[in-house]
């Protein structure tokens, strides 16, 4: 008796259920959705590493000279004066990264309203959770990650720039090499990007919540309530509390995550100023994270519930 050729083979159990499981993945699926939609969250960093790179070529013009001058000064001097362009031009990256990710979280749940994909995307089978935080990972993942690799490599351009120039002027390049150490610098880098962004949770939770939330004019809506109160406390009790609030979710990180040598001295020379056990130990970090939990937990209500505008 002949096989019917039309007979579908039946494929084991075991592979079919690995298939599914490795086809899907809709949190990994949704964070590269975000990274096809939103090009600024790379493209914008790029922008700035490209205008980085052009302005120390045109920095380099007497820069045999300058490091002439410098080689003469104490190491400790040395070492500030030549590492003083990398540092600039990562702080400056740090800085577009966290002007980045407030943009995006206002516009992440609120754009998709605004022009009504969100009918679409609900259509899907990903639930509301998973795309909050495919949304959330942005900020607090991919773009530190983004930031860190675009920071390394606008450092060796710029070291390539100065042996090239030094070179050229009968210098050797291993005095950059000498007295700044780049891989640990790398590594500090990291850290840094780490602890800023888990300190910023809940500063990229509440742009969430108002992005899902408004439905017009997101940013001042996310700005409104806190200058409310500032000007609330400062005319009715005459203090600024909530102010030096504000000021330490966006930069009360330092303290906990780094051992400076003083206020006055905040540099780091070695990596046994990492101190990740006092950064992970403070309250200010686990209660912004719950803060940031909480926020994020009201966003994905608002998503389950909320239409196109």
């Amino acid at each position: 008796m002949n096989t019917p050729s039309n007979a579908v083979p039946k494929l084991p159990v075991e592979s079919t259920v690995t298939d599914r499981r490795y086809s899907t993945r809709p949190l990994y699926w949704s964070v590269w959705r975000e990274l096809w939609e939103n090009r600024s969250i790379y493209i914008a960093p790029l922008i700035v590493a490209a205008f980085e790179v052009f302005g120390f070529a045109i920095s380099t013009i007497g820069l045999a000279e300058r490091r002439r001058a410098v080689l003469l000064l104490d190491p400790a001097h040395q070492r500030a004066a030549i590492e003083q362009p990398y540092d600039l031009a990562a702080m400056m990256m740090i800085f577009i990264a966290f002007i980045v990710g407030v943009f995006y979280c206002l516009d992440a749940l609120h754009g998709e309203r605004r022009d009504r994909s969100i009918l679409f995307w609900k259509s899907l089978p990903v639930s509301d959770l998973t795309t909050v935080f495919s949304k959330a990972i942005i900020p607090l993942v991919v773009l530190p990650l983004v930031v860190f690799a675009i920071i390394v490599c606008v450092h060796v351009i710029m070291v390539l720039e100065t042996g090239v120039v030094l070179i050229f002027h009968g210098m050797s390049p291993a005095t950059t090499w000498a007295h700044v150490p780049v891989f640990q610098n790398w590594l500090v880098l990291l850290y840094g990007l780490v602890a800023i962004a888990l300190w910023h949770a809940p500063i990229y939770g509440w742009l969430l919540l108002v992005s899902g939330w408004a439905r017009r004019a997101t940013f001042l809506w996310a700005v409104l309530p806190f200058v409310a109160i500032q000007i609330f406390e400062k005319i009715t009790f005459g203090t600024s509390y909530f102010a030096s609030i504000l000021k330490h979710r966006l930069m009360g990180f330092a303290p906990h995550a780094f051992g400076f040598h003083g206020e006055g001295h905040p540099t780091i020379d070695s990596l046994a100023q990492l101190t990740p056990g006092t950064y992970l130990g403070s309250p200010g970090l686990w209660l912004g994270l719950l803060v940031a939990a909480a926020f994020l937990f009201a966003a994905v209500r608002l998503r389950r519930y909320r239409g196109p505008l």
